[in-house]
């Protein structure tokens, strides 16, 4: 067999797995939950990391709500920067795989939602609330559209 012919193999099977992983980064690992909702497939793992990341958004829901009312600005900031996108680079590659786009999205617009209400502390707690009033609003539509499924 000659060179020519590994090399096209070699091509095609590349094309293939870049086919194949840019159509599992778009779709995810997802199937009909008995609710309706999409439940993406995890392991136990990938699930406990995404539901604490979540339970991080509401312990930072309540700590920004608490500074606003004491009308300290700086906690604002430094808790809503906390859960903003710099948070996201702690998310396995593998796990984002299986994550469907839309949540994907989602997920990422609720960070910089975050972000923006930490800069809302610049103007102070009545922009910080309506901030914080906006972005839950992805907190709510994400829990309403998707759940989680352990899977193997």
């Amino acid at each position: 067999m000659s060179t020519k012919f590994f090399a096209i193999i070699a091509i095609v099977l590349w094309v293939a797995t870049a086919a194949f992983v840019g159509f599992k980064f778009i779709s995810g690992t997802t199937v009909t939950a008995t609710d309706g909702r999409e439940a993406i497939v995890l392991e136990t793992s990938e699930r406990d990391f995404i539901l604490a990341e979540m339970r991080g958004f509401l312990v930072a829901v309540q700590e920004i709500i608490s500074a606003a009312n004491d009308n300290d600005m700086s906690a604002v900031k430094e808790t809503a920067h906390r859960v903003g996108r710099a948070e996201v680079e702690s998310v396995p590659p593998e796990t984002m795989l299986k994550l469907p786009m839309a949540f994907k999205q989602l997920g990422m617009s609720t960070h910089d939602g975050f972000d923006e209400v930490g800069l809302a502390a610049e103007i102070g707690p009545e922009a910080v609330l309506e901030s914080l009033e906006a972005n839950l609003g992805k907190c709510i539509s994400c829990h309403e559209a998707y759940s989680f499924s352990v899977g193997n």
